[in-house]
């Protein structure tokens, strides 16, 4: 296992469409141990694979109950609506009031190829959303309503608009 970098806004990796993952090998495993070490080094809650200038539908998500590896996954069922803080770790120290689902139903295949389902709630929820847009070169930017500033951050206003 290994830490690798996280690729920062600016880079243009960050902006291009993934392409599937057709081969589930140990290069692919190798990815998604690192991914995992990286994501938790850096304390996040997500990491998606073009974050590590790589440019395959693969993210992991980890809001506290363990890590979820998620292949070529895609929103499948979507219900309620949350408005809260969100950042990225391409942004470092950067937040914005993010509009995202309150449940997301995702389908994704696991590190053999097995497809699954798995339903998030909360942050679990924005995190699927946010890593899955990483997929499709979309950043958390272009649906901020608002950057917080370091006093909102500071003092938690993190749910008005």
């Amino acid at each position: 296992m290994a830490i690798r970098n996280i690729v920062k806004f600016g880079d243009e990796v960050l902006e291009k469409e993934c392409r599937k993952v057709e081969k589930f090998d140990a290069k692919l495993h190798q990815l998604l141990e690192d991914m995992k070490e990286t994501l938790a080094d850096a304390n996040g809650a997500g990491l998606a694979a073009p974050q590590v200038g790589i440019l395959r539908q693969v993210c992991v998500v980890d809001v506290g109950e363990g890590p979820i590896e998620l292949v070529n996954p895609e929103i499948i069922a979507t219900e309620g609506e949350q408005n809260g803080a969100e950042g990225c770790l391409s942004y470092p120290g950067e937040y914005g009031l993010v509009k995202r689902p309150m449940k997301v139903t995702v389908r994704a295949q696991d590190r053999n190829g097995n497809w699954f389902e798995k339903t998030g709630e909360g942050l679990c929820a924005r995190a699927f959303c946010h890593e899955i847009d990483h997929l499709h070169g979309i950043l958390f930017t272009s649906h901020v309503s608002r950057m917080l500033t370091r006093e909102e951050l500071e003092n938690g206003m993190d749910d008005e608009d």
